[in-house]
């Protein structure tokens, strides 16, 4: 089979959605299939992977309207293609590319049927803006983006439309995303649509061996890296450093925390707002207990994880979220919102579940997790069982599969 998956992130664009679709490129193509990948022009190179074209097409660098030049670059490109090498479906991966509804019928005709992954919506993205600023997130309207998001989301949710109604398959990656494109999106009654959640690198994010004498080394190297002494619990975020993602509640909520657990806090993640955070800890007393890293490799937040002893994650709107699951997979308990997707991944059996927004909850779960290592040990083998089962890579390339057969058919 020739699919030709239309990505507006893919690597080196390393964001939730070019990790997704990488991993997914790279299953699909070791069980023999033909995976040409249209993303947006970059700097670097993407990874070499057998079975796999990466084909760059230009894109204007304007908030949002980038996925209108990208999705007109991109059916351009996948015609010509197409005429070349003939593709059996298109995995187009939405918000990141706008195609209207002209656009899906020319695909339809022209070339093959459409698969639409969504991995979130524009209107769930302004609902987490509007959160991080009622709960006091900083500088939360100071990032382009942002502000195109708060202000145009509306226009190019219609877009979003087009795709759940020319689609032959559509694939929220959450039931909290499908129920949003139920409610607010106009689904029609008649659509297939189905639910996969991804799925994570079960072999780059493993739990730390205990009788391994290279990872009893790494940890300990990495808790001398910190200053941490023999009985401080290491706490662990990531993710991108912009509102959305809560880091400013995080601050808030550790600070309370802080008070009865002897414990260091890392944050991974690039971003506008490093200088922001770093001030906010230094109000609030914890600058020494706090550590904001501008970013790390795959290969150094995969050893963070499995070092750590509790993940944090307080994002204010995920279309599904990878992170607790890279924690859950690396055997390390989650600590994150009882809201949206997150629920449908993180119980009490693998972590907690705070209020989003809450600084008192979130301060609570902190202290009750940190509470007992053995209890964490237990959840962070849960974790790890329930990621294996339930959340590969290799379940997503069988699931995508099937959706792929039953759109041509």
């Amino acid at each position: 089979m020739h699919i030709a998956m239309i990505s507006g992130e893919y690597p080196p664009r390393w964001g939730g959605m070019g990790s997704t679709v990488y991993h997914l490129s790279s299953k699909l193509a070791a069980m023999g299939h033909r995976i040409s990948v249209i993303t947006r022009k970059s700097r670097g190179n993407s990874p070499i992977l057998e079975g796999v074209s990466i084909i760059e097409v230009p894109w204007i660098k304007i908030p949002l309207e980038f996925t209108r030049s990208y999705g007109k670059s991109a059916l351009k490109d996948l015609v010509r293609l197409h005429a070349d090498e003939p593709v059996d479906v298109v995995h187009l991966h939405c918000p990141m590319v706008s195609w209207s509804s002209k656009q899906f019928e020319r695909c339809r005709r022209e070339v093959a049927p459409v698969v639409s992954s969504m991995h979130g919506t524009w209107l769930g993205e302004r609902d987490g803006l509007t959160l991080a600023a009622s709960f006091g997130e900083p500088a939360v309207w100071s990032n382009p983006n942002d502000i195109a998001i708060r202000f145009m989301a509306g226009r190019y949710a219609r877009f979003e439309k087009s795709a759940i109604r020319h689609s032959a398959v559509v694939v929220p990656n959450s039931r909290a995303t499908k129920l949003d494109l139920e409610s607010r999106y106009d689904a029609p009654s008649d659509w297939d649509c189905e639910v996969i959640h991804w799925g994570v690198d079960t072999s780059m994010f493993v739990p730390m061996h205990l009788d391994s004498e290279e990872d009893s080394h790494k940890k300990n190297e990495i808790r001398r890296k910190y200053g941490l002494g023999s009985d401080t619990l290491l706490l662990l975020a990531v993710g991108r450093l912009a509102a959305r993602k809560g880091h400013g509640l995080l601050l808030r909520a550790f600070a309370r925390a802080a008070e009865s657990t002897d414990s260091h806090m890392v944050i991974i993640g690039r971003g506008f707002l490093w200088r922001k955070l770093n001030r906010l800890a230094a109000k609030l007393g914890i600058s020494h207990r706090v550590t904001i890293e501008s970013g790390m490799d795959f290969e150094q937040i995969s050893e963070m994880y499995r070092a750590s002893d509790l993940v944090i994650y307080p994002s204010y709107y995920e279309g599904q979220g990878l992170i607790p699951l890279e924690a859950m997979s690396s055997g390390t308990p989650v600590v994150t919102v009882d809201h949206g997707p997150l629920p449908e991944m993180v119980d009490d059996s693998v972590g907690a579940l705070f209020e989003i927004g809450s600084v008192d909850s979130l301060a609570k779960a902190i202290t009750s997790e940190a509470s007992s290592k053995q209890s964490l040990l237990k959840k962070g083998a849960e974790g790890r069982r329930r990621v294996l089962d339930q959340f590969t890579l290799d379940g997503n390339a069988e699931d995508f599969l099937a959706v792929y057969r039953r759109a041509i058919s």
